[in-house]
């Protein structure tokens, strides 16, 4: 019966489900039946183990709703065995071509040749005993590959599943080898208790319906893409997709590709539904959509929110599809069980008993290009509590809202000022165009650039923003801020000893705008100064309202008591990496760290990023899903989560399932480190890194501020000086590195692109 698992049982560790307790609230659903989508693991939970592995089907039952359906891609060996692997030739998703070096055969399916090792080859002992599965989806984790054999039918029926859903991807090719799927499921039906059979072929489900007609077996006719020909009919999908009368006569339901449903233009992004669900249910015939993934790029209007892409499906106004088939279960279920019809909810107030404050980092930059107009309108609209400016100064000491002085970094600045491409050892390592060396004048002439952290790796942000909006002055901020309805604002202050020597003064300017917009006398807005340097937070005793934030750039491992006290002297919070709450092995996360405690103790608040919905930032032990991430950090009380996608903190909090203490039939839960990491073979894994440092009193004490000078104007190369900040040399030594939590995901998707 295969490979089996000594370790199977830690399994249990992984359990991201709650059992059912309390009644849940009752949802009213556009499906045909009126019941809840289904959830269909295809291969079990294929976005992480090898497709249709023991360990995948496991998983899946484990972590999604306890209505969730296995899906099975049937093949049979040589001696009518048949067992679950998705692909016809098995070289795609196993390592059959090193046990089987000189067995790989062409063939004739559909009329094309097909070369590769197919089963029809092999007998079940040969299979089953010696072939081992790999994952083929490169973003994926490869560290299971060769440890896991392959699934017969049977094992998956020795799970118990709730429903159990086989697909028939070539039942012909299957005949002509005299292996007969027909018969072969017609004989198994009551067995092994199945509920839906799936294929593209008419033919095979009209012969199968005669075989199971006195069952209560559901067939489902398989959609390809519409300009492929159906085998049996000699007719485009197309074609077949206009006449659903005739599916009706021998199919309850219709399995289709996504695009069927929610069409994407050539610029990957949505166009309006099709009338094809609604079409469907008037004639009785159920929907299923296919390939929903959380790592595969769909179209930039979910914004790398897979949560969104399946709310699209089920909870628009107009209809809802009758069951996705998935390669990410519990982000389906959560969806499901979760998200759906929370649109309305109100965002519950933050606190320590709700839940943490959600912090844009320059407004909503994952939508449109950070610290313009359109960001913080998004981010504000998406539910943020408080609002971000970093600011810059230009040469005539204006200040503005800009992620970095390097202002090539988000705007169109290379373009158009070439000749002022200069060195400042004291801001960044590499030269750049500073905003320094720049009138406001000249400044306001450039358009801000959306570029995003992966666009390298193909997944780009919003391309029809990429230059939309304006630049906004600090004081302009101010005033769009005091007439929105957040609940605060945070105001970012960096290079203040740097500057200084260029007769710039950043403390004093950004002074004068909070008082000049009367943020002095401010009682319904929290206002946060942050800043890497200590001295800059003391500028700021003078306003005893402001709530002062040490940013912690570098990934620590822990905090001494004496660097904790040190920061409670000047600070009321920090700001921290992801990295210096979970610890990472590769793209596995390892442990928690103490740091959160260690500051809370000290009745620091204590704020973590940077958040970002793309799924190569995101550890394997996230299931690809941000969602799991922001889940995780609230149930570690963090005090507020620094993201670049609002919306996708404010969708959770909006849910039931953020109420812990509500006792859900299904809940997101969060990440529960080291579970992943011990099914692995460790010398598979990658070197682990040195522990990170120990954050000490040097490391967050910083000399006092220099003196404006009247350094002029000039274009910036200077050596470095004793006024560049200890923690602002801490944050440039860490961002020379990958972050441990998107290294290894980061270097996969790298290699996989080129």
């Amino acid at each position: 019966m295969g490979i089996r698992y000594h370790r199977m049982f830690l399994i249990l560790l992984l359990l991201h489900g709650a059992n059912a307790a309390l009644k849940d609230p009752v949802q009213k659903w556009q499906t045909l039946s009126g019941a809840p989508p289904l959830v269909i693991a295809r291969g079990g939970y294929s976005g992480l183990f090898p497709d249709s592995s023991h360990l995948a089907y496991q998983f899946a039952l484990e972590n999604s709703l306890p209505e969730t359906v296995l899906f099975c891609d049937l093949k049979l060996s040589s001696d009518n065995v048949g067992f679950c692997k998705t692909c016809l030739v098995l070289n795609n998703s196993t390592l059959i071509a090193e046990v089987f070096p000189k067995d790989d055969k062409t063939y004739k399916v559909n009329g094309e040749d097909r070369h590769g090792w197919f089963s029809v080859d092999f007998t079940s002992d040969q299979l089953m005993h010696n072939v081992t599965l790999i994952q083929n989806v490169l973003s994926r984790p490869s560290v299971f590959d060769g440890t896991m054999g392959m699934s017969l039918v049977d094992d998956v029926v020795g799970l118990q599943p709730p429903q159990l859903w086989i697909n028939v991807q070539y039942a012909q090719f299957f005949l002509d080898h005299k292996l007969n799927i027909e018969e072969y499921i017609s004989s198994k039906a009551k067995e092994f208790g199945i509920n839906y059979v799936s294929s593209p072929e008419v033919g095979f489900l009209k012969n199968l319906g005669v075989k199971l007609r006195k069952s209560n077996v559901k067939l489902v006719l398989r959609f390809l893409d519409e300009q492929l020909i159906e085998p049996s009919t000699k007719q485009s999908y197309g074609a077949i997709l206009k006449d659903l009368k005739s599916v009706k006569t021998f199919a309850s339901g219709i399995l289709v590709p996504k695009t069927y449903i929610w069409p994407v233009n050539k610029d990957h992004y949505l166009q309006p539904a099709t009338n094809l669900v609604k079409d469907a249910h008037d004639l009785g015939l159920e929907v299923y959509a296919y390939k929903f993934a959380n790592d595969i790029f769909s179209n930039y209007n979910y914004s790398y929110d897979p949560s969104a892409e399946y709310l699209q499906f089920i909870d628009n106004s107009d209809f809802s599809v009758d069951g996705v088939l998935t390669d990410f279960p519990s982000t389906a279920s959560a969806a499901i069980a979760c998200l759906a019809h929370t649109k309305g909810n109100p965002l519950p107030p933050p606190g320590n008993d709700t839940r943490p404050l959600i912090i844009t980092h320059n407004g909503a930059s994952g939508i449109f290009p950070g610290g313009t107009d359109l960001a913080y309108r998004q981010a504000v609209e998406d539910g943020a509590d408080i609002i971000d400016c970093s600011v810059q100064m230009s040469k005539d000491a204006v200040p503005f809202c800009l992620d970095s002085p390097d202002i090539t970094k988000g705007t169109t600045a290379a373009t158009m000022f070439l000749t002022k491409v200069a060195t400042v050892n004291e801001i960044q390592k590499g030269s750049g165009i500073f905003s320094f060396d720049l009138s406001w004048s000249e400044i306001q002439t450039l358009k801000p650039d959306l570029v995003g952290p992966f666009s390298q790796q193909g997944l780009k942000r919003n391309p029809a923003a990429k230059n939309s909006g304006k630049l906004m002055t600090l004081a302009d901020f101010l005033a769009f801020s005091k007439s929105s309805n957040v609940s605060g604002i945070l105001v970012d202050i960096r290079n203040a000893p740097y500057l200084a020597t260029r007769g710039i003064g950043i403390v004093d300017a950004v002074s004068s705008a909070l008082i000049n917009a009367s943020y002095d006398k401010e009682t319904r807005q929290q206002v946060l100064i942050a800043s890497e340097d200590s001295a800059v937070l003391g500028a700021f005793n003078k306003f005893p309202g402001f709530k002062r934030v040490l940013q912690i750039g570098n990934v620590i491992s822990d905090a001494s008591k004496q660097s904790v006290e040190e920061v409670a002297k000047f600070a009321d919070a920090v700001s921290i990496s992801r990295g210096s709450v979970v610890q990472a092995h590769g793209s596995f996360l390892v442990q928690f760290t103490n740091v959160v405690d260690k500051m809370h103790a000290a009745n620091l608040s204590v704020y973590v990023g940077l958040l970002k919905d793309e799924f190569m930032n995101l550890g394997f032990d996230f299931l690809a899903n941000p969602m799991v991430e922001i889940v995780t950090y609230s149930s570690l009380m963090v005090d507020g989560i620094v993201t670049e996608f609002p919306a996708t903190a404010a969708e959770y909090f909006r849910s039931p399932c953020s109420d812990f203490s509500k006792n859900l039939t299904y809940t997101i839960m969060p990440a529960k480190p080291g579970s992943l990491l011990s099914l692995t073979d460790p010398s598979v894994l990658p070197p682990a890194e040195g522990p990170a440092p120990v954050l000490d009193p040097a490391d967050v004490v910083d000399p006092p501020l220099p003196a404006v000078t009247g350094g002029g104007h000039g274009a910036a190369s200077s050596p470095s000086n004793d006024s560049s900040t200890k923690s602002s040399a801490i944050a440039v030594g860490a961002s020379s590195g990958f972050c441990l939590l998107v290294a290894g995901l980061a270097a996969l998707l790298a290699a996989s692109s080129r």
